[in-house]
Parts: C-alpha cells; sequence; structure tokens
C-alpha cells in the first residue's frame, strides 16, 4: 500500500509558507519533498499545497489505491464533505485535488496527530526549508 503523509505551514500565518512530503510503501519511506511556496500564505493554504503535491508524487508509484494522511483536520473534514469550503482560494486548491482524485482508483484521507512519526517527518522537512531559505535571505 502507498502511503502520502503531507503538511503545509506558514509562519505568521499569513507569512513565508512552505511543505513537506512524505510518500511511502507502508514503513519504507520512497520520496521525501519539501518547497517554499511563493509569498505569505495561510497554514491552510499551505496543507492544500502539499497534499496536492502529494498527490502528484503519488503518482510515480500507483494509480491504485493511495492513503493520504494530514495532521490538517479541516482538510480532511473539507475533503470528506463534512465541512464547506468556503474561502475562494482554498476553493480553487480543493478542486485541483478533486481533479487529481481521477488519477488513482481509490483515495482515503486520513487525518492523524502531529506526533504521529511520518507527520513529525514532513513536518519536519518544510520547517527545514522554511529555515534554510530564511539563512539565505541574511
Amino acid at each position: 500500500m502507498i502511503y502520502t503523509n503531507s503538511d503545509g505551514g506558514a509562519r505568521g500565518n499569513p507569512g513565508p509558507g512552505a511543505i513537506g512530503v512524505i510518500v511511502r510503501e507502508d514503513e519504507n519511506i520512497l520520496l521525501e519533498y519539501s518547497e517554499r511556496i511563493p509569498g505569505k500564505v495561510t497554514n491552510n493554504y499551505a496543507e492544500y499545497i502539499g497534499l496536492i503535491r502529494a498527490l502528484q508524487l503519488a503518482q510515480k508509484y500507483t494509480s491504485k489505491e493511495l492513503v493520504c494522511i494530514l495532521d490538517s483536520e479541516l482538510v480532511v473534514k473539507q475533503l470528506l464533505g463534512e465541512y464547506r469550503v468556503k474561502d475562494a482560494k482554498l476553493i480553487k486548491l480543493f478542486l485541483k485535488v478533486q481533479e487529481l482524485q481521477n488519477n488513482f482508483e481509490k483515495i482515503t484521507y486520513q487525518h492523524v496527530k502531529r506526533k504521529n512519526k511520518f507527520q513529525k517527518h514532513a513536518d519536519y522537512l518544510l520547517n527545514k526549508e522554511l529555515d534554510e531559505k530564511k539563512e539565505e535571505i541574511k
């Protein structure tokens, strides 16, 4: 089974943002990825960007079943239809996720606490990205 753990964050909310993504097969990490998000973004925006990138990266490993794990309860509940997406910027990202879902036979979204070991790793990747970019600016 292929899993993704994605995380997005913004320092200042809104502020500089980044994402961290892990693609794994069970416990075996296949890919680590991080990137800075241009401009000032919110945490929720960054979480969606992280999920979008996770879906794009996971396509290299499967078109069958995928489990996407996030620590954003809001995003997971929006994707499951439990919460409405009201923010115009998030609606665009939500629709992009819907489009990318078509590349897989089945997708499951799961919310986990931040203390999950793989979620911690995704968080580490995004914070490392923000820290490195911050040092480059000085």
